[in-house]
Parts: structure tokens; sequence; C-alpha cells
């Protein structure tokens, strides 16, 4: 699914089942809680904390999906086109970036 599909899939399931998008500011606390949740999920399963036994049936597919409708509400409802916004991200990158990290000694 590309991300215009996928802005339009989260607008179509919060007109049917969502009351309304919640304001920008409440969204934006809510991708912090759940941004909150995926590192939580990589601190302990990947990092050096030990993963509770509470944690380790946690999904971070889905935590990262969490983040993602968060994202894909806040794009709506400030009139962004996401896919348009990550391709001209992604010409930069490759123009800005495109020996930056071949050359650093750092990443060898």
């Amino acid at each position: 699914m590309g991300i215009q599909k996928a802005q339009q899939e989260v607008d179509n399931w919060i007109n049917e089942h969502g009351v309304r998008y919640f304001n920008e500011l409440t969204n934006m606390a809510q991708l912090t809680e759940e941004v909150g949740e995926v590192a939580r999920i990589i601190a302990r399963r990947y990092g050096e904390q030990s993963e509770k036994e509470s944690d380790k049936n946690k999904d971070l597919g889905e935590e990262l999906a969490d983040v993602l409708f968060v994202v894909l509400c806040l794009a709506n409802q400030t009139g962004i086109d996401l896919e348009a916004a990550f391709d001209k991200k992604m010409i930069l990158k490759s123009k800005r970036d495109h020996d930056r990290h071949q050359n650093n000694e750092k990443l060898k």
C-alpha cells in the first residue's frame, strides 16, 4: 500500500469509527507515547536492558504501526501529502548525503 492510500485509509477509519481527529497537540502527545513504546521494546530486546516478562509478547511491528497511524493522522489534519513530502526528502538526502556515510570513519 502506498503512502497516499494509507493516508486515505486512516481518514476513512476516522470518519467511520472515530468521532473526529484528535487535535494536533493531542496527536503529538500520542505520537510521543507510541515512540516511547517502540523505544522500550528495542531497548530491552536489542539493547542492554533485560526484557521484563510482561514485555516479551509485545509486537514491535504493531507498535511501529501505531507510530505510523498517528503520523498519518497528523499529515491528514495538517494537509500534508506525506508521499510527496517523503519523495522530496529522499531526493534531498540522496544529493546531500551521497558520500557522507561512505566517508564516515566511524562506520567502517
